[in-house]
């Protein structure tokens, strides 16, 4: 969970959890890892190739009265992952928004560690495991946050996790990890019987006492509201609480990560709220000590 929900504390607290390195600075993922036990995985950004059209950026940035901003497209992709692999205590390093090069799989693997990719469906599935891919987190569409797609244009597959595992179980062998959804210990269960390995589960923690979740996204959890899956949260598909500007923004261009940066003075206002969580979340996301959330979903 980047941007803040996923600390130390938290992956602590757990039996396995990552490090989420996607937006923060070199300097934020250095304090993390003199504040993280093992065993620890870290998620990173992969750098993004394509860039909006300006004249899109223009339009936006003359609505909201904004400055267009210089991004990094790489989200110090290059330095996190040098980071990580220097300190060599992380057991995986996972990649989202693409696929590690032949190149960057050879580190990972000589630093005695796994290497996993975020894919949607079974074309970057099979890319993946190609190039030697250890594992597989298979993103559904009820998962909160961004839409792990490869590229920024392109249309999330909108088939159900179950079907998605149904789909890459056929065509790769190694392990598969369910992400989007999971609220309940009979739905770990289930993505089980599907085929996945493992299952990994974010928004079910946002509202633990170690999560970093802010103040203010843990009342607009509270109060409820509906989940969609949009770009007008950060320029890209992201899943999170709907608000007014997501609602007059259906058919935004992709804008990341342009959006979120265009938007930032106005996020204390509710109509631009950013508050990024799975699907059917109303009610059933536990607060308390992250272990007993944990062992919920475990079925103990």
């Amino acid at each position: 969970m980047a941007g803040g929900p996923s600390t130390p504390e938290l992956v602590n607290a757990v039996g396995f959890g990552f490090l989420a390195w996607g937006t923060c600075t070199f300097e934020q993922a250095r304090d993390e890892l003199a504040r993280v036990e093992e065993p620890f995985g870290v998620n990173l950004f992969y750098p993004q190739r394509e860039q909006p059209r300006r004249e899109d950026l223009e339009a936006l940035a003359s609505e909201l009265g904004a400055e267009i901003p210089e991004p990094d497209y790489t989200f110090g992709f290059h330095d996190k992952l040098g980071l990580a692999l220097a300190d060599g205590r992380a057991t995986i390093i996972s990649c989202t928004f693409g696929c590690f090069t032949e190149e960057e799989l050879r580190r990972i693997h000589d630093a005695g560690i796994q290497a996993w990719v975020t894919v949607t469906n079974e074309v970057d599935a099979l890319k993946a495991t190609e190039r030697g891919a250890d594992g597989l987190i298979v993103q559904g569409p009820k998962a909160g946050g961004h839409r792990a797609t490869w590229t920024l244009a392109e249309e999330p597959d909108a088939r159900p996790l179950e079907r998605l595992l149904d789909g890459i179980f056929r065509h790769v062998n190694v392990p598969l990890i369910a992400a989007g959804g999971a609220r309940t210990h009979e739905d770990v269960e289930r993505l089980i019987e599907w085929g996945a390995t493992s299952v990994a589960c974010g928004s079910a923690f946002l509202l633990a006492d170690e999560a970093g979740t802010s103040d203010r996204n843990r009342s607009v959890l509270r109060e409820g509201g509906e989940s969609v899956s949009t770009r007008a949260f950060s320029g890209r598909y992201a899943r999170g609480v709907e608000t007014r500007f997501t609602r007059e923004h259906e058919n935004l261009p992709p804008l990341y990560p342009h959006l979120n940066a265009m938007q930032k003075s106005l996020r204390c206002d509710p109509d631009h709220a950013y508050c990024l969580v799975g699907e059917d979340f109303v009610g059933k996301l536990a607060e308390g000590p992250a272990v007993e959330i944990e062992a919920k979903l475990l079925g103990q």
